[in-house]
């Protein structure tokens, strides 16, 4: 049971965003240093958009990303999904949340080497006890991975490897998809497929958020934020 607490706009309204941060800020010490890396990054994605986050290396997109899927807590600011608040949550609450409502693909695919493409599928839903799943078949079959279903990632090609990432982020049928650099190590077709399948699942009503340099990422967003030095620019 979740105790994350009621939809922030209050008890039985439902929330109209899918995702929202609210002057998130960030900071890392190292000694008597201090970087900040997010200064009041506000932003909102509703149901069936797709969000593309661009900046140059060290402008807090990563981090943007962590926070917002409540695997690094701000240091202020708010985030919620689905109306309700994942950050300054304990730990087990916000893993709950992202499990059940938040898909992350990132860069590396994120999958068990020891595990087969099915059996990361299996165990991610299981983790999730969550009653609506997508089917693992029908999953593997929509990223054209049904022939590797019992595939180690070590026997995955580069492309094959990002669609199992795609697969295992999609595994329990989220409300918000969170990609950081999907593509970045993919050639121009297989960044084509990607593409494909995150602007898929938009079509399918999730909210789609994408940290990438790629103009074809940009060109296919709804709309572009662009971070610099840890803050929207206008």
């Amino acid at each position: 049971m979740e105790t994350a607490g009621p939809p922030a706009g209050g008890a039985g309204e439902p929330a109209d965003q899918a995702l929202e941060a609210r002057s998130l800020y960030r900071f890392f010490r190292a000694g008597e240093e201090e970087t900040l890396a997010l200064q009041g990054v506000s932003l909102s994605l509703a149901p069936g958009e797709v969000v593309a986050v661009s900046g140059p290396s060290g402008s807090g997109k990563s981090t943007l990303l962590s926070c917002l899927a409540g695997l690094d807590e701000p240091d202020g600011g708010t985030v919620l999904v689905g109306g309700r608040r994942i950050s300054h949550q304990p730990e087990p609450t916000r893993a709950r949340l992202r499990a059940r409502h938040i898909g992350v693909l990132f860069q590396s695919a994120n999958l068990f080497e020891h595990l087969t493409v099915e059996g990361n599928l299996s165990l991610s839903q299981g983790l999730a006890r969550k009653d609506h799943r997508t089917d693992r078949k029908e999953l593997l079959e929509s990223v054209g991975l049904s022939a590797r279903a019992h595939a180690y990632p070590s026997e995955l090609s580069g492309g094959e490897s990002a669609r199992a990432g795609l697969a295992l982020a999609l595994a329990n049928d989220p409300i918000v998809l969170l990609a950081d650099e999907p593509t970045g190590e993919l050639d121009s077709a297989t960044e084509a497929q990607i593409l494909d399948l995150l602007l898929s699942r938009a079509r399918a009503g999730a909210a789609v958020l994408v940290a990438s340099h790629s103009p074809a990422v940009a060109a296919a967003a709804d709309r572009v934020i662009r971070l610099f030095d840890g803050k929207v620019l206008s």
